[in-house]
Order: structure tokens, then sequence, then C-alpha cells
């Protein structure tokens, strides 16, 4: 007969604190998710909570309707792979020889790359070098500047060193230089920390909008959908509609706000199930290793 395992204190404890992390993340999208799918004049008397009242799909209809959000949110998307994609090969292709223990000047090269962790000119500065590259107002400024993150190309590096060298040693016995060594020995067997990496990216440039915001002033047709949002979030207290009652109060308002962060906030999590078998061990193999 087969004894059943004891749960343990601490075992209850962790588990009783994961629902609350889990409740506290997953209630408010719950409430966004119901008061964009209620009816205005129930919002209005703040009777929306975690289920919608007076369902309709007004809000939706609205944001589908204005070509603005559509249009964003594609070239998000775009900006996101596009950026994503050259993040992750500026970052392979910066951590890989760090891994070497006879390349020249390795301690200084990884002693100016951390410095610049702690240390940066600043929004001033970098304002003024996009100007003097006329990178401003240009599509390009929205993948450019920050495509490269130092604490991920450590994390990469991290990974990289736990590979045994002997892979590396009969690679270059049989031939292969360090081109061909990264591309059929290292890529494949860093799936996880690859798959990891390219979701930080992925969300950060989703969710990034202070760039478009500093440096996308003029070109309104290639604003991110955050920056579309933080826009509407900021514009929609002026947006009244009457109701029956005979007074006007921003009831529709609210529910295309609640809408359109639906629509900017959907997307990226439906990346999360693909990569989620390879996030946890990108990260703790990534970040214990040497």
């Amino acid at each position: 007969m087969i004894k059943a395992k004891r749960v343990s204190t601490g075992d209850i404890v962790v588990i009783v604190v994961c629902v609350l992390l889990i409740l506290i993340c997953l209630l408010p999208m719950l409430n966004v998710l119901a008061r964009s799918l209620s009816a205005p004049e129930y919002i209005i008397r703040n009777e929306v909570m975690l289920l919608p009242k007076g369902l309709n799909f007004d809000s939706y209809t609205n944001v589908l309707n204005d070509k603005k959000t559509p249009r964003s949110l594609v070239w998000t998307a775009f900006i996101t792979i596009i950026g994503t994609v050259l993040s992750m090969v500026l970052t392979t292709i910066c951590a890989y020889p760090l891994t070497y223990d006879h390349l020249k000047g390795k301690k200084f090269f990884n002693a100016l790359i951390i410095f610049t962790m702690y240390f940066n000119a600043g929004t001033i500065p970098m304002y003024l070098l996009l100007k003097d590259l006329a990178l401003l107002n240009k599509p390009a400024v929205l993948v450019i500047p920050y495509c490269l993150s130092v604490f991920n190309m450590i994390i990469m590096r991290s990974f990289l060193y736990g590979i045994p060298e002997s892979l590396r040693e009969s690679a270059e016995i049989d031939g292969a230089g360090p081109i061909r060594t990264l591309i059929s020995i290292y890529l494949p067997l860093s799936t996880s920390v690859i798959a990891t990496l390219s979701l930080f990216y992925a969300v950060g440039r989703w969710n990034g909008y202070s760039d478009a915001l500093m440096f996308m002033t003029n070109k309104r047709e290639y604003w991110p959908i955050q920056l579309l949002l933080f826009n509407i979030l900021n514009n929609s207290n002026s947006v009244e509609v009457a109701t029956q009652e005979g007074f006007t109060m921003p009831g529709l308002s609210e529910t295309i706000k609640s809408a359109t962060v639906m629509f900017a906030t959907i997307p990226i999590l439906l990346v999360y199930p693909w990569l989620q078998k390879y996030f946890i061990t990108g990260v703790t193999i990534g970040a214990v290793k040497g």
C-alpha cells in the first residue's frame, strides 16, 4: 500500500502565497475585461466587478472601426518581431566570444560591458545622438536604440559557459571555425535560454512607449499600440456621453479604454504558453552558471 505524502506547513504556505499572487495578477485583468463588455450605465454606477453587466460589444466595435488601433497593433507586432530578432542576434554575437578563455582583452570587455549597466549618459544625450544620426521620427528609431540588454547578454554568456568545452574542442578538431561551432553546437543546445530571452525582449518591445513618446513626435502613423493607449487613457476623460438619466458621465469612454487595454494585452499573453516550457529552464540555468 502506497503511503500518502504528508503535506508540510511550508508547502501550505507556499501554495497560499502562490494563489494570492495569481489572484493579484488575474483579478485586475478580469475587471478590465468585464468593464470592456459592460454597458456604460453600469460602469457609471460602479456596479461592474468581475462579471460584465448589460453585455455588449460596442466598445470593441468602436475600437475596430477606428483605423488607428488595428494599424497600430499590426505595426507594434512588426517592430516587436524585428526588434526581438535583432536583439537576439546582437546578444548572441556579444556573449559567445566572451566564453573563450584565450580571448585577448576579455576582462576589459567584460568590465566595459558591465559598466554600462550602472552608468549611462541619460535621455538628453541619447536624444541628441539620435538627432545627429537623423533617426528622429524615423521607424528605425523604435528598433535600433536599446536593442541590446547587458543583463540578458550576461544570462546568455552564463548559459553558454555551462556547455562543455569538450564539445567545442571536438568541433574545432573536425575543422569547424567559431561561427560554425556557434551555429552547429551552441545554438541547438541553447533553445531554452534563447526562448526565454526572446520573451524578455518581446515583452519589452510590446510594452514600450517611452521611446516613441520621446523620439517619434511627428509621425503618428508609426505610434505603437502602447503609446496610442497612453493617449487614449489621457484624453478619454474629455469624452462624455449622455445617459438616459439626463446627465453626462464618461461611461462610454471607460468601456473604450478597457477594450483598448485588452487589445494591447491579449496578443502578448498568447505568446507565453508557447514559451512556458523553456522559461524556467532558461532563467535558472542561465542565472546560476559561472
